[in-house]
């Protein structure tokens, strides 16, 4: 992948759980980071007594974070309606020249922040709630 302007970055939301996915805000930085927990599988057998790990058993995570401002009243309410809730709702990552993440998460953060002389603005974190899957464009 090479260099891609960070504003083409979209997060997508199935906000009522229909399978139709809409852009809830325009951000204005984002990030995303997957984990993968190792399993330590090392005994008094291992080789030299070297730490050995178990493939493919480790727990896997996901989780996005973003800031900017909301595209309009209903993205707001969305997005505040899924957080008091609790709701975990399947979310769209779209990363242009990459692919397409996608799968369910749950806001694990909602921060609103604003100056006197400037919009209001949002932070939010999302956390996986289950297997997420790519597709390549």
């Amino acid at each position: 992948m090479g260099a891609q302007k960070g504003r083409d970055l979209l997060l997508k939301v199935d906000a009522a759980g229909t399978g139709s996915f809409v852009t809830v805000a325009g951000l204005r930085s984002n990030a995303i980071s997957f984990n993968a927990g190792a399993v330590d599988a090392t005994s008094q057998d291992s080789a030299g007594q070297w730490r050995e790990l178990l493939a493919g058993a480790g727990l896997r995570t996901a989780a996005i974070r973003g800031s900017g401002i909301f595209r309009d009243a209903a993205s707001d309410a969305a997005i505040r309606s899924l957080f008091f809730a609790g709701t975990i709702r399947n979310w769209q990552v779209m990363v242009p020249d990459f692919g397409i993440l996608q799968g369910p998460f749950q806001i694990a953060s909602l921060e609103f922040s604003g100056r006197h002389d400037g919009e209001v603005s949002f932070e939010l974190a999302l956390e996986s709630a289950g297997e997420i899957t790519f597709a390549a464009v």
